[in-house]
């Protein structure tokens, strides 16, 4: 089967952060935007963060709308999409939102020698799936295509973002930048170091421009997959 089409979506600073050093989680877009994301969610098969935001937020990553919760039911599909996650460490709580929000499945990927740990300390609270030595993002984007995965949205943080820019296997990029600055050294920022593909001499293509309200949305082309359909 081929590779599920994948976007990532975040929202960031002005200085390219996408919260705060604090516990308190900072709202980088506004209610128009979350409604845009929310389509965006509704309209994927899986929805994917890694661990560390699992830990951080408390995400339930549920499509909010009642409305495109019924449309997908009405399709034959769960009222929201499949939640994923990747895992070094198995440092992850079954009685986080992740895994007890929603009926819908969850999959944890994580490496050959914390499988059985990990399988343990979730108990059937997901699907845990073991990969190699490492887990990297081309062999997530494998197994979840063999699941029959088509559309994949990647919600972060910015390890995840990183990988799979990296890696090279991000279809979409849609990138939102807040009015303001953060200014914490040590904050969560969009990406950190790597070799990228797209340099000052390969440039991403930017595809659309489109201010919402105070914040601004840039969908940049990553592959010759990119599908020019509504964000």
């Amino acid at each position: 089967m081929s590779r599920p089409y994948v976007t990532l979506s975040c929202a960031m600073s002005i200085d390219g952060y996408l919260d705060t050093e604090t516990p308190q989680r900072l709202a980088m877009s506004n209610a128009e935007d979350f409604d845009r994301v929310d389509q965006l969610r509704a309209a994927s098969d899986a929805i994917m963060v890694g661990a560390s935001t699992v830990r951080r937020d408390d995400c339930r990553l549920l499509v909010r709308s009642e409305e495109r919760q019924q449309q997908r039911l009405d399709a034959g599909l769960t009222a929201s999409p499949v939640k994923v996650t990747v895992t070094a460490s198995g440092d992850l709580s079954a009685d986080s939102a992740f895994f007890t929000a929603g009926d819908v499945e969850k999959i944890v990927y994580c490496p050959r020698s914390e499988g059985e740990r990990i399988t343990r300390t979730l108990g059937g609270a997901a699907t845990v799936v073991v990969l190699g030595e490492t887990v990297a993002m081309r062999d997530v984007v494998a197994d979840l295509g063999d699941r029959g995965v088509e559309r994949l949205m990647v919600e972060g943080g910015g390890r995840m973002h990183t990988q799979f820019l990296v890696e090279e296997i991000a279809d979409e990029l849609q990138l939102v930048i807040a009015p303001f600055f953060v200014g914490e050294s040590l904050a969560p920022r969009f990406v950190g170091a790597g070799t990228f593909p797209w340099t000052a001499h390969r440039r991403a293509r930017l595809a659309e421009a489109r201010q919402i309200a105070d914040v601004v949305l840039l969908r940049y082309a990553l592959s010759d997959r990119f599908d020019g359909g509504g964000a």
